[in-house]
């Protein structure tokens, strides 16, 4: 589409195979979407005549959709940049969308999608037992069931282990095997998401801590001239985000709640920022009185976590000036903006869209305060 810059499409069930060429040139631009908190998704925009093949060829695809439980049509989309491969997305088709030309003008056709945690929430699990197995080997076990499309779990354990005895309680499956996972991850104040890659056709599932240190992908610049390669950036401060949760934990002898400030103090969080958001509410957690001591003080950190992010910016970039793709869930550095606001952030949000003869990116990052704690950021 672009010099230097290559999209490979594959459709196909389960495993999917390149594209005709006759698709790929009525292909008239991608947007994808990738957040954390949240699954990604794509749509693809089409034009095409009535006699295109692309009527058949999506009539084929609604088709091979119609048998009972047969998952959807798997989409992958490859960028290659520099003559280095990068899987922008791997997921599945969930609607397609026709409109009809008029007065000799082409139609649009528009395909829209999710990421292969769709798969995940097909189908209704409920009540299948696991005795005496941790969270993590539920949650290996659970993920295992689609290693068909070339999932990997990473599976992280517990902080606060809680292995439940048989004799006392035996866990059982809630809801679809998405809505599960998340469900334990969220008691357990961890995220689960699947990420595409590293090759096409591999993901990888990853169950565990929203993990915001790692190396830096390089800088954001703004008003440094010829080095500056982000198109817009503005920032927010919201002073009132900072929460201080309060979990229950119930005494076992004369069953009264015990309340506990949980503080927001995470290693793989660690404070990007010199001047965090006050505390301005305090959130109490009443639920927590019947879970087990670990399980409340899980759910206070999953709550205290939420509340970091008090500084956010929003912005686009031209990824030719930039030179890679922006991911979410890394850390990036931004110079040039001044000092409040130079510094690193995570990358809470990614759009890239790509058209003929251009590929852009907006972006969300977040951070826990004001003033860098780094003096330098990598370029």
């Amino acid at each position: 589409m672009l010099k230097g810059i290559h999209l490979t499409l594959m459709v196909g069930p389960v495993v999917p195979i390149p594209v005709p060429k006759v698709v790929l040139d009525a292909l008239e631009s991608v947007s994808v979407t990738s957040a954390a908190g949240s699954s990604s998704g794509f749509q693809l925009n089409f034009t095409f005549s009535g006699k295109s093949p692309l009527n058949t060829i999506f009539v084929l695809a609604a088709g091979l959709n119609t048998g009972l439980g047969t998952p959807p049509l798997r989409v992958i989309m490859v960028v290659t940049m520099g003559g280095l491969p990068q899987v922008l997305f791997d997921g599945v088709m969930t609607n397609v969308e026709v409109q009809a030309g008029r007065g000799g003008s082409p139609g649009t056709l528009t395909v829209t999608g999710d990421d292969l945690t769709k798969v995940m929430d097909m189908q209704d699990f409920s009540g299948i037992p696991y005795p005496a197995m941790p969270v993590e080997a539920r949650v290996a076990l659970i993920i295992a069931k689609y290693a068909v499309f070339g999932i990997i779990p990473v599976v992280i354990p517990l902080l606060f282990p809680d292995v439940p005895i048989p004799v006392e309680s035996i866990p059982a499956h809630k809801g679809t095997d998405l809505q599960y996972l998340k469900q334990l991850a969220d008691n357990a104040g961890y995220v689960f998401y699947i990420k595409p890659g590293p090759v096409p056709g591999t993901n990888t599932a990853y169950f565990g801590p929203e993990i915001k240190v790692g190396i830096p992908q390089p800088a954001l610049n703004m008003n440094m001239d010829a080095h500056t390669n982000v198109e817009s950036l503005s920032f927010n401060f919201d002073s009132t985000k900072g929460v201080l949760p309060i979990v229950f934990i119930q005494n076992q002898a004369t069953r009264a709640p015990i309340p506990i400030p949980i503080p927001n103090i995470n290693p793989l969080q660690p404070p990007l920022g010199l001047l965090p958001a006050p505390i301005s509410n305090i959130k109490v957690l009443k639920d927590t009185a019947k879970l087990n001591p670990m399980q409340a003080i899980s759910r206070g950190l999953s709550e205290a976590s939420k509340s970091q992010d008090a500084l956010s910016a929003n912005g686009s970039l031209d990824v030719l000036r930039y030179g890679r793709l922006l991911k979410a869930r890394q850390l990036v550095g931004v110079r040039g903006a001044g000092l409040p606001y130079d510094g690193l952030y995570f990358v809470q949000s990614v759009t890239s869209n790509i058209k003929r003869g251009d590929i852009k990116q907006s972006f969300n990052l977040t951070r826990n305060g004001l003033i860098s704690i780094t003096p330098k950021v990598p370029a």
